[in-house]
């Protein structure tokens, strides 16, 4: 199968979010936001460009290490597969660009940063899970009905994924 692999350096938007998927599968996920600047001679200024959003998935070990790695503000450098999700919402036609993450890490060109291997069982605890614990128990029960009505993807009636759109404005003031 062809995969799309992608690089994205950006800065990490939102709080790393902690799920817990079918079959007990962990899944971190956050809001990335990307935007190229560039000289421009004429006025002599840096100019920013038009910023992309993605949203960042880690499965599995990946999900733990990476919630207790990666917090809102750090410049990160993320390679993974894309996809593109297209749907119809209230407000019109939406669009999500989604990352799994195959490899993940601070933005060593933009700070410091300390390595620590992670060792030992990935599995989820109670305290890995945290607050998302609650919230996975309170989707599964009965809060997805809701969800269902807006027609968005899967992932995002199931909790999974953030809306794309929800808070990029606000996310990008609070990153920069």
């Amino acid at each position: 199968m062809n995969e799309l692999t992608i690089t994205v350096s950006g800065w990490v938007a939102t709080d790393v979010r902690l799920f817990q998927g079918q079959g007990d599968l962990a899944i971190a996920s956050f809001r990335l936001a990307s935007t190229p600047r560039f000289y421009d001679r004429e006025r002599s200024v840096w100019v920013d460009g038009v910023t992309e959003w993605f949203t960042v998935r880690a499965f599995r070990g990946a999900a733990i290490t990476v919630k207790r790695s990666i917090d809102k503000g750090m410049p990160v450098v993320v390679t993974g597969r894309m996809r593109t999700s297209t749907w119809e919402a209230k407000d019109g036609t939406r669009v999500d660009h989604v990352i799994d993450a195959t490899a993940l890490g601070p933005d060593c060109m933009r700070g410091v940063a300390t390595f620590t291997r992670a060792t030992g069982d990935a599995s989820l605890t109670e305290d890995d899970m945290g607050a998302a614990a609650e919230a996975v128990v309170a989707s599964r029960e009965g809060d997805v009905e809701q969800q269902e009505d807006d027609a968005q993807p899967s992932a995002l009636a199931d909790g999974l994924l953030d809306d794309p759109l929800d808070d990029d404005a606000d996310a990008l003031a609070e990153a920069s």
